[in-house]
């Protein structure tokens, strides 16, 4: 049997990981017997031409897609291409997004066979082997499906208690090397579950109130095949890190005894830390913690059941400084009962802090407690476009702040950012920055110069095949240079890199030098072309 999982493309702009939930997936599917291809694109361009096409390539029996909410919309599109061109192909969706609105998506779409809800390993596992007899299906927990014309949902599936049980993640899948060339880390878990009651929030629903940790030779283990890959860089994705003091402690000392060269950095709660598991964090290599503070305003936090106090965050960002940790709070906007004065509370409690920090938006996600109990809140929800729940504008009012409001609000903060990075770029063309400014300058238009490339299929579009003359990383460099508009020696300092590295390589047929991302260090290129 043959199963095509497809990464959904998702905006490189939001620092995607490696996706490391369709990599669970790929592995609990290779553990049921079947043959599995990722079909990324994240860091490739899509178009529904290229999905079929790749699809009719590798002629899967079962296509898959998972994705959050802010995609849901693509996937289900891509989803839907596939089953209108081949009808004999069983469809299925997972995540978060289609685990909490399951029958809305049956309800109104015929292309999804079926869903698999919650934690999809054991699901799977079961599911696969039975997965061409509509019939069976019935026995299966975990999953909804179609069945002539009614919507079928078995008895739900308990959470896997045993983590160690789960296969590591199937990385192999994934073109490794376009990610290390956009360099943002790479994702693990260390843990499931979250026992805090955010309203805001999927975790506790998703994965459990009670954290079930995987035992810390696993997660050595899993680090190391990490690090085989090229990453120096990790970021631990439990919804809560540090839910136990103790075992985090243990884990750090385990990492600091195996001694691998990385970096790292980890969620927490403003009451779960303290000086002392800070600095052992920072022995073992963790240099970022982040904390979800939400607001600056006490009633709000009680009103979203937050479970901390303004107090305690003042005592975790003391407590990171005097342990040399860097740490990162989020705020967000829209919460219910909003207004110009509570919104003022977080920016206020945010500048007193010192630390950076950053506001994102309110989404009310299908599955939260905010959403499922709406009329419980001073909060009205303005929208269902999915596509637009990103985080990123406001899609919700209040009684005393409207989108406007809110927008006005957070586009203060962004003016005053994008005014002092204008100083800094004015700086940097003059020659007259410091070092670090250098540094951050060059990094933002690499980045935008990868972006660039991966996203726009660059490098198989404008230069799989050129003439063979003079330097050829230079050649190519000048090309990418031109069409993106970046600086020619930035340009060329990248593509060296990225040559260096193994991540792009050439071949010469007929006089004409052939220029390819390989998969990863491990494989060249896949047995289906361009995948």
């Amino acid at each position: 049997m043959k199963v095509a999982l497809l990464a959904t493309p998702y905006p490189l702009e939001e620092a995607p990981s490696p996706p490391l939930g369709i990599c669970y997936v790929a592995a609990a599917c290779e553990t049921a017997g079947a043959e599995v291809r990722i079909f990324d694109y994240i860091v490739r361009q899509y178009t529904p031409q290229k999905l079929i096409d790749e699809i009719e390539q590798f002629k899967p029996d079962v296509v898959g897609a998972s994705s959050v909410t802010m995609n849901f919309p693509i996937a289900h599109s891509m989803i839907r291409s596939v089953k209108q061109k081949f009808p004999e192909i069983i469809t299925m969706m997972g995540g978060p997004h289609v685990s909490f609105d399951y029958h809305n998506i049956l309800t109104r779409s015929s292309e999804v066979d079926l869903i698999v809800i919650g934690e999809a390993e054991q699901t799977l596992r079961e599911l696969l082997p039975v997965i061409k007899d509509r019939r069976k299906w019935h026995n299966v927990k975990g999953i909804a499906f179609h069945d002539n014309g009614q919507i079928v949902t078995p008895p739900p599936r308990d959470l896997i208690q045993d983590l160690e049980s789960l296969p590591i993640p199937a990385r192999q899948h994934l073109p490794m090397s376009r990610y290390l060339a956009l360099g943002f880390p790479v994702s693990i878990i260390t843990s499931r579950g979250c026992p805090n009651q955010c309203i805001f929030c999927l975790g506790r629903r998703m994965v459990g109130k009670k954290v079930r940790h995987r035992s810390i030779e696993s997660v050595l283990d899993e680090i190391e095949q990490i690090l085989t890959y090229g990453f120096t860089r990790i970021n631990i994705a439990d919804d809560l890190f540090t839910a136990d003091k103790s075992r985090a402690i243990e884990l750090c000392e385990a990492i600091i005894r195996q001694g691998s060269p990385f970096s790292w950095s980890a969620f927490a709660r403003v009451n779960t830390v303290d000086t002392e598991l800070l600095k052992v964090m920072l022995e073992a290599g963790c240099d970022t913690v982040s904390f979800g503070i939400e607001s600056g305003n006490t009633e709000m936090l009680k009103r979203v059941k937050k479970g901390i106090t303004l107090q305690q965050a003042r005592k975790a960002i003391e407590s990171c400084k005097e342990a040399g940790m860097r740490a990162h709070a989020s705020f967000m906007v829209g919460l219910p009962g909003e207004t110009l004065q509570t919104m003022e509370d977080s920016n206020k409690f945010a500048q007193e802090l010192g630390i950076e920090y950053g506001y994102h938006f309110l989404a009310p996600f299908p599955g939260t407690t905010v959403r499922d109990e709406i009329e419980k809140y001073d909060l009205e929800i303005l929208t269902d476009d999915w596509a637009l729940y990103d985080a990123n504008r406001p899609i919700v009012q209040t009684s005393q702040a409207s989108p406007e409001n809110m927008e006005q609000f957070v586009s203060k903060l962004e003016n005053e950012q994008k005014s002092k990075w204008n100083e800094i770029e004015e700086r940097y063309k003059k020659g007259i920055c410091s070092p670090e400014e250098l540094f951050q300058v060059e990094a933002f238009h690499r980045l935008d110069f990868v972006y660039q490339i991966l996203s726009k299929d660059m490098i198989e579009k404008h230069t799989s095949s050129m003439v063979h003359t003079g330097n050829p990383i230079e050649k190519l460099s000048d090309t990418l240079a031109e069409i993106t508009g970046t600086n020619k020696d930035l340009a060329l300092r990248t593509i060296k890199r990225f040559v260096d590295n193994n991540y792009l390589r050439n071949k010469i047929q007929n006089k004409a030098i052939h220029w390819y991302w390989t998969h990863n260090n491990r494989i060249d290129v896949l047995p289906v072309s361009n995948l």
